[in-house]
């Protein structure tokens, strides 16, 4: 490959459109950031280049940045910076965005050495109501830091860079646990995502508290003298406690930050929105922060809209600044409502199938409904090899309902649409929506070919992989754990299929923190493939790697 060399600043224009001045504004393991300016359209624009550390074209990188675009434009709210365009520019693929005017979390601590117990929570709070937003969309960050978020001079918090939310790729995500590198920064990386790679939305919380803890004290929760050494704090150790280095933080606020940084992810907060609702009440006491905020005699005009946001269901809320009770007041009922992998998904509403009393469609129309599927899952692989997972899914979505219609859900054609479908949420990060098509898969296509099909259990593994994604485990390790009964039954305890089942309930154990448990399954794992393959065998290799390592860490395929 030969080398690619970053842009030269001053002078450099992009498409013609986009000129890049003074030199990066920010550079990361994956990208790096331009000051850059939009002539045609005469405004201030931050751009974002892959970056490829050895100087050489790396395409996995360039794909993965591909995806970042897509999914941070997805993202809409206004704690997330907004994108414009992208393209490419001497084979580096760049992505134009927002600029954002103010100062990292990260400096501001440095600048005011901890910050006064309102502002911390109102910053918490806000980037609540963003991970809210990118949780309901099935994203999770991975890599929140007080690097990543900005207080502008109007008050308002922007949650940068979410690269790492599409990291967990699909062909890792389907054995539910990475088991090579663990994307993140340790010093804000939850004991789960350390020890198996998988981040979930409460991953997410706790780096949030990680970082919380450190707006009020001033100091990290975890240092060590190597990264090994603070990732064995955050898996083992608690952090000095709260009332002991800031005794006037209210008990209330210690307890929030106490709840975020629980080891187990069932101990924190269930989402986003309920611990918004645990910091709000906090948020008082918002003053000047000088060289930081602007005068309060500007007028913000985000403040001016959120404001009489504030008064619509007023009276619901408790009155202007009151909260709801029930879902935050940010968080749609109907999103509250949806299903979470259980029920049929809305995309087979209405009928399925010609009914005793309904006519059969003509052969014309069925002939002209198969080639209307083909077509759809033609397009819809175009789509996704572009990381298009978004149109992908709503073409294969519109075939599902029309061909279900048909045929009847249990169809062959139909079956391997829906299965594309799926898949194509699955690959595209979007595991709640994924996890109900999977799980209604499973349910049709046990009635049609017997519940120890493979491709039932396959559905059945899938489901279980979107629960534990989205931080559900105890659902996922019950489903999991079903599916293992039946694997063996149907295959032998031998097989390879039950085992490999068996190491992945025992590293999702271990990232959840059911330590005891993990130490069972593994140990049991490892006498049977020590039987079964011998002592040299890598399988084992791995396993025992899991277990003489502190940290749980994966072992390599």
């Amino acid at each position: 490959m030969s080398p690619v060399n970053a842009p030269e600043p001053h002078g450099t224009t992009l498409d013609g459109r986009y000129e890049l001045r003074r030199m990066p504004l920010a550079r990361g393991g994956m990208g790096e950031v331009w000051e850059g300016h939009d002539t045609r359209l005469d405004r201030e624009v931050a751009v974002k280049f892959v970056r490829f550390p050895d100087g050489e074209r790396d395409d996995e990188m360039v794909r993965r940045f591909v995806r970042e675009s897509r999914i941070t434009a997805r993202l809409r709210h206004p704690g997330v910076p907004a994108v414009y365009d992208a393209g490419h520019h001497e084979g580096r693929p760049y992505l134009v965005m927002q600029r954002i005017r103010g100062i990292s979390v990260a400096d501001l601590v440095a600048e005011q050495e901890r910050l006064e117990p309102g502002w911390a929570a109102a910053i918490a709070a806000q980037v609540c109501s963003v991970l809210t937003a990118a949780h309901n969309a099935s994203l999770v960050h991975r890599d929140l830091k007080p690097t990543n978020m900005m207080l502008e001079p109007d008050g308002t918090v922007k949650v940068l860079d979410f690269g790492l939310a599409v990291a967990l790729e699909g062909s890792d995500a389907s054995r539910i646990t990475r088991s090579g590198d663990t994307p993140g920064t340790p010093a804000y990386m939850a004991p789960e995502q350390l020890m198996t790679g998988a981040g979930t939305p409460r991953s997410d919380l706790y780096a949030l508290g990680c970082v919380l803890y450190e707006m009020l004290t001033g100091s990290r929760a975890f240092t060590g003298s190597t990264p090994y050494a603070v990732m064995s704090k955050q898996v083992g150790e608690h952090p000095p406690p709260l009332e002991q280095l800031r005794p006037d933080v209210p008990a209330g606020l210690r307890g929030v930050v106490s709840a975020l940084l629980a080891k187990a992810p069932e101990d924190r907060p269930a989402d986003a929105a309920q611990a918004y609702r645990a910091l709000l009440p906090h948020a008082v006491e918002l003053g000047p922060i000088p060289g930081v905020l602007h005068p309060p005699a500007i007028p913000s005009p985000v403040r001016m809209q959120a404001a009489v946001l504030d008064r619509v269901f007023a009276e619901e809320t408790g009155g202007p600044g009151g909260a709801r009770t029930d879902r935050g007041g940010d968080v749609p009922a109907s999103a509250a409502a949806a299903p979470e992998g259980g029920g049929r998904s809305a995309a087979h509403a209405g009928p399925t199938a010609p009914t005793p009393d309904s006519p059969a469609p003509s052969a014309n129309r069925a002939a002209i409904a198969r080639t209307d599927i083909a077509a759809a899952r033609e397009r819809a692989a175009e789509l996704a090899s572009s990381s298009r997972y978004r149109q992908a899914a709503d073409v294969l979505k519109a075939a599902v309902r029309s061909s279900a219609a048909a045929f009847g859900e249990a169809d062959s054609d139909v079956v391997d649409l829906r299965m594309d479908w799926a898949n194509v949420l699955f690959e595209g990060g979007d595991f709640r929506g994924a996890a109900p098509v999977y799980a209604d898969l499973a349910d049709d296509l046990a009635g049609r070919e017997g519940p120890d099909d493979s491709l039932v259990f396959r559905c059945r593994l899938q489901h279980a992989t979107c629960r534990a994604l989205m931080g559900e485990t105890d659902a996922a390790l019950e489903t999991l754990r079903h599916l293992l009964a039946d694997e063996e039954r149907v295959y032998g305890p031998d097989d390879q299929r039950p085992l490999e089942l068996r190491r992945q309930i025992g590293l999702l154990e271990r990232g959840s923190g059911r330590h005891e448990n993990a130490e069972r399954t593994l140990r049991s794992l490892a006498r049977d493939l020590r039987r079964i393959h011998g002592p040299d065998h890598p399988a084992l290799a791995q396993v025992v790697a899991l277990l003489e390592s502190p940290l749980g860490e994966p072992g390599t395929d």
